[in-house]
């Protein structure tokens, strides 16, 4: 079974997403520029990371292709409607063998992607990252993308440094999507993830995985469960509404919020982070279960 592996989150200004994030108590890496016209900031866990990007340089970003995916250029198209979380990321142990199995579910018709890039230590060392990435969309979905990524120097990319944040943040729970029909989607999601959906009711559907899971909710379902937090808009079909970050206990989570003046509401077991405060992207602040 995959688990996340990363959320890619856009933001127009690099510099005041990364500033919002380290606000709300999270260690954020260094800067790394992409060889693709992109740059990011991660905040990673020991498994996962949220992966804050923004353009660099529009002159070298690829277009798409008929079996190639652009990266750069979703990710451009994206903001050109606004900030937010425009791509879900699996993990991968054979990014050949799963856009293989993509395209034999008829999810992808595009080549698998490699690419390099330098990364920055905790000591300051710069050594080279490598991955390999396959990608599925679903034309229905103009504002979601998704993909698998398998890590080529895995050794250099997770350090225990960077995954201790003051707000007490261990890594990612359920990924909130939204849908008019959530069962339409379903056959899509499961090919994606290789799991089974759990159908807790028509309008709210969950595929579990090795670490955290996707959650679909009709506009209905997300006003009943989130009343505090508007609904994105579905013109565009369906899209990624929101996340969660499990944390070791809710006080270390508000007394970060509180110090980095950021504002939230307290929900029953969570604290939410309304999407106007998180560049377009709800967030949800749970305490881990042993």
């Amino acid at each position: 079974m995959k688990g996340i592996d990363h959320l890619v989150l856009c933001a127009d200004d690099l510099d005041m997403a990364t500033a919002r994030y380290k606000s709300m108590g999270f260690t954020v890496m260094p800067r790394a520029v992409h060889p693709f016209g992109t740059m990011n900031n991660l905040v990673q866990f020991d498994g996962s990371f949220l992966e804050l990007v923004a353009l660099n340089d529009r002159s070298i970003i690829p277009e798409h292709g008929e079996r190639f995916f652009s990266f750069a250029a979703f990710n451009r198209d994206y903001l050109e409607e606004g900030e937010g979380f425009s791509m879900l990321v699996l993990d991968s142990d054979d990014a050949r063998a799963d856009q293989q199995r993509f395209t034999e579910t008829g999810i992808s018709r595009f080549d698998p992607f490699d690419f390099k890039r330098l990364a920055t230590l905790p000591d300051g060392e710069q050594v080279t990252v490598g991955f390999s990435l396959a990608f599925a969309t679903h034309q229905a979905m103009e504002r979601a993308a998704f993909f698998v990524c398998q890590q080529q120097a895995p050794q250099h990319f997770w350090k225990r440094d960077y995954q201790i944040h003051s707000n007490g943040a261990l890594g990612l729970g359920d990924v909130l999507m939204l849908s008019d029909e959530p069962q339409r989607y379903a056959p899509f999601m499961s090919a994606f993830t290789g799991v089974e959906p759990q159908v807790t009711a028509p309008d709210d559907i969950c595929f579990p995985l090795q670490r955290g899971g996707v959650r679909m909710l009709t506009p209905e379902a997300w006003d009943v469960h989130f009343p505090a937090a508007f609904a994105p808009d579905l013109a565009r079909g369906p899209c990624f509404a929101g996340y969660t970050v499990l944390v070791r206990d809710l006080a270390q989570a508000t007394e970060s919020l509180d110090d980095g003046h950021i504002a939230y509401l307290r929900d029953g077991e969570h604290l939410i982070v309304a999407p106007d405060d998180a560049f377009n992207t709800m967030i949800l602040f749970q305490a881990r279960r042993p």
